[in-house]
């Protein structure tokens, strides 16, 4: 379980294709990003949603979805930090998006999943998706983070102190930009999200063992 601000985050069919299709279309997003321009926003994934985080890494982009939906599987209880609230809130977000603008890309990113999701692909669903995080108490502050990066460090943190926004909060976040390798367990933390065929595929692309 993976609480936030002391609340759960929702263990359902809504959070499972939030945290499905945000995983899936960035990895097709990623695999083919060679023939994308560079400039070109989708190409950096789901964490394009946050904007301290839109220039992690592509693979740890997913390792990071893959520990938080592993926090969120759990039958222990995760305490989230900037990081697991900056993953939710942004698949919630690109999800909602995709149901909005393109439910056909959905439809085929939740087809053979481990679930079978049989919900209606329209704008209630897309609402109801991005209320999953919106309804839980929190501040946001991933947001608000990249507000102080055009800072001068010491001005940085008077900054933050003055907005009561705790710079050790920040720590996890500045790790993830400094990331470029992905841990071998990181198939293991999708059992439950993609199928067998899917960890196999995914094991095999970005070079990890399929420890499943």
């Amino acid at each position: 379980m993976l609480k936030i601000c002391q609340s759960p985050f929702p263990q359902s069919t809504l959070s499972y294709v939030a945290f499905r299709v945000a995983f899936l279309q960035s990895f097709e997003i990623f695999s083919q990003q060679k023939h994308l321009p560079v400039e070109c926003p989708e190409s950096r994934g789901y964490l394009c949603e946050v904007p301290f985080l839109q220039e992690v890494a592509p693979a740890v982009q997913l390792e990071l979805l893959a520990s938080a939906w592993h926090k969120h599987q759990s039958r222990e209880t995760h305490r989230s930090d900037l990081i697991d609230e900056s993953v939710i809130y942004a698949a919630c977000e690109m999800t909602a998006r995709a149901v909005e603008n393109d439910p056909e890309s959905v439809r085929r990113s939740l087809a053979g999943g481990p679930v079978n999701v049989t919900l209606p692909l329209n704008s209630y669903v897309a609402r109801e998706i991005r209320l999953l995080y919106l309804e839980l108490p929190n501040d946001c502050d991933f947001l608000l983070a990249s507000q102080f990066l055009d800072l001068d460090p010491e001005d940085a943190i008077d900054q933050k102190l003055q907005s009561g926004f705790d710079p050790n909060r920040m720590l996890p976040m500045f790790e993830a930009l400094g990331r470029w390798h992905i841990s071998p367990q990181m198939i293991v933390c999708l059992r439950g999200l993609l199928s067998e065929a899917e960890l196999t595929r995914v094991a095999t692309i970005l070079r990890v063992p399929c420890l499943t």
